[in-house]
């Protein structure tokens, strides 16, 4: 059994919360609200207590988290373009001859090999790069929540040692999560695919039929099934983060947590992924239109037959608002619904293991109720 790093290993044998752990006797005047040293209450928490004790982080420690990602955001758009101005100057020339070329003419094997490597690498940099800020990102933002659950502060070099120790185990629980979704979407593609093959080969159309509606069938059989794992396995980082587990123990931590849940964690993991997704776009906006006017003066300079590289200066000042505002939006849109399924988590952990007691004592305020003894007799999770 892999230790908790956070918030107590041994047996998850705590008692369930049956009534009201923290209040008094029922009735009037004899209940008392839980704690809430932080940013939620140490109960298990409603709709409101999710989205509020998401927006309250965000608001308290959003030093540690824009900071983490904006560091980590612009760092990756920053290597990307050097690598894209280095790539570009090494095939310049080829590039240059290739776009020059009459709608009659080939580009010889001499320039288009070079071109067709460089994009590799680039798109071998671009997924390595991704997969380092998206697991460091997925392996704060639950590192950040471990304080803020206790309002404690918690130091930016706190947060970033934390994350670079789970960075390995969170991109490999994000790529076994990742996997879920192929089998849709490969499907999808094989029913494109089979209907290009079939309309290029002339065919009478029964193959491209066939090929369509045996895909139609296999999304709507595997999409419900792909959303079912994704959000059995969706804790899998906050696992990995508060217990210090691998990739698989944590996918199945997250399975056991869910598990009874399954509905709820799925309309509210939805919901903070349309709000995330709302919030961003209406961000990004602005920076879109502000950069529509560097973009038509510097167009209306260009030569009839500009080259790449005139483009690209040309368009310049629209590409930077652009970068901006996706940066701006991304930071928003990754770490909302994070901070969502970290107190979902938590929430499931408080419902299911009692570890509502443990973290009032941790934060050293009065659990206002006694402790359930733990079941079985097993040790009661510790913080």
């Amino acid at each position: 059994m892999a230790q908790d790093a956070g918030w107590g290993g041994g047996a998850y044998g705590g008692a369930a919360y049956g009534g009201s752990p923290y209040g008094g006797p029922p009735g009037w005047g004899g209940w008392t609200p839980p704690p809430k040293p932080g940013v939620i209450p140490l109960a298990p928490l409603k709709l409101g207590d999710v989205l509020g004790g998401a927006f309250s982080t965000m608001g308290r420690y959003w030093k540690q988290l824009f900071g983490m990602a904006a560091a980590l955001y612009g760092g990756a758009a920053l290597l990307m373009a050097a690598a894209v101005a280095i790539a570009y100057s090494a095939v310049a020339d080829h590039l240059e001859r290739v776009v020059s070329l009459d709608y009659d003419e080939g580009a010889s094997s001499s320039d288009i090999v070079p071109l067709v490597t460089a994009g590799c690498l680039l798109a071998l940099l671009g997924i390595v790069t991704m997969a380092v800020v998206s697991g460091l990102m997925y392996a704060a933002v639950p590192a950040v929540l471990q304080d803020a659950v206790l309002g404690r502060p918690v130091a930016f070099s706190t947060v970033w040692q934390k994350a670079w120790a789970h960075v390995a185990p969170v991109i490999g629980a994000l790529i076994l999560t990742a996997l879920v979704a192929m089998v849709p979407v490969l499907l999808v593609m094989t029913v494109f695919i089979g209907a290009i093959i079939s309309f290029v080969t002339m065919d009478s159309g029964g193959g491209a039929a066939t090929a369509i509606t045996l895909g139609v069938v296999g999304v709507l059989i595997t999409g419900p099934l792909a959303a079912w794992i994704w959000i059995k396995v969706s804790l899998a980082p906050a696992a990995v983060v508060f217990e210090g587990r691998g990739p698989v123990a944590a996918l199945r931590r997250s399975s056991q947590l869910v598990s009874g849940d399954w509905w709820r964690i799925f309309g509210i993991t939805l919901l903070a992924g349309v709000i995330a997704s709302t919030a961003g776009y209406v961000i990004q906006m602005p920076f879109s239109v502000l950069g529509l006017f560097p973009g038509m003066i510097g167009t209306a300079s260009l030569e009839d037959d500009p080259s790449p590289a005139a483009v690209m200066v040309a368009m310049s000042g629209y590409l930077v608002a652009t970068l901006l505002g996706q940066l701006v939006s991304q930071i928003i849109s990754t770490t909302f619904p994070q901070l969502v399924t970290g107190l979902l988590y938590v929430d499931r952990r408080m419902r299911t293991e009692n570890l509502g007691p443990v973290l009032a004592e941790a934060a050293g305020v009065p659990a206002q109720g006694p402790v359930p003894p733990p079941y079985g007799g097993g040790a009661a999770p510790q913080w």
